[in-house]
């Protein structure tokens, strides 16, 4: 099934949901109009799927997809896959996260706000800032030297084992690949806290709106 296809298919069972909550769209958050209410009802909509497809990817990625795939993929060709993966990954999360700051801002306008509000709003900025560090610096940047790192380890026939085992014994043995060891976890590292900050502040988001949910 092609992405077109499968992103049909999504938006078909979206679609059917209004048949199970015919009353979604004309629940207006204020005292607005008909148009302002269910503009109001779309945006909750959109902020929603904004996040929870940001929040779960980022609970896959960072806690399922990348550690099953370390465990049982070669380390080059597992680092060769993260390569690609990540700049798609980050790409997704920060769109998804710009989407759901401007749906909330559009909802909650900072003059007429709360504080409770505003901090959501900080939550969303924060996720949506490091993001985009991650997408624009860490992760070029990490990328580019993982290749480097690749290579010297090719040149010292290390790489096509799993795990980090060789890399520690050869790095005893070679200043270079040490020293290169270090500066990629260094970069790594960076790209790493900045994706669990992002992961943290939807996750004090979550809290926010389940105390909203009325079940």
């Amino acid at each position: 099934m092609g992405w077109a296809a499968r992103f049909l298919t999504a938006a078909a069972f979206l679609a059917a949901g209004l048949l199970f909550a015919p009353d979604a769209l004309r629940l207006g958050g204020g005292s607005g109009d008909g148009n302002a209410a269910t503009a109001a009802a779309a945006a909750r909509l959109v902020h929603l799927l904004a996040f929870a497809t940001a929040w779960g990817a980022g609970l896959w990625v960072t806690f399922v997809g990348g550690i099953v795939m370390f465990k049982y993929l070669p380390r080059h060709q597992f680092g060769n896959l993260q390569g690609k993966m990540f700049p798609a990954y980050f790409t997704l999360i920060s769109v998804c996260s710009a989407i759901s700051v401007a749906a909330f801002a559009y909802l909650h306008p900072w003059k007429t706000s709360s504080t409770i509000e505003r901090y959501q709003l900080g939550f969303l900025l924060s996720a949506l800032g490091c993001n985009l560090s991650n997408l624009l610096v860490s992760t070029p940047m990490t990328v580019e030297m993982m290749m480097k790192r690749h290579k010297m380890e090719k040149d010292l026939g290390i790489g096509t084992e799993v795990g980090y085992s060789k890399n520690a014994e050869t790095a005893k043995r070679s200043p270079a690949l040490a020293a290169m060891n270090r500066k990629f976890g260094m970069i790594h590292g960076l790209s790493s806290l900045a994706n669990i900050m992002s992961f943290g502040s939807l996750a004090m988001h979550s809290w926010y709106l389940s105390s909203k949910l009325d079940l």
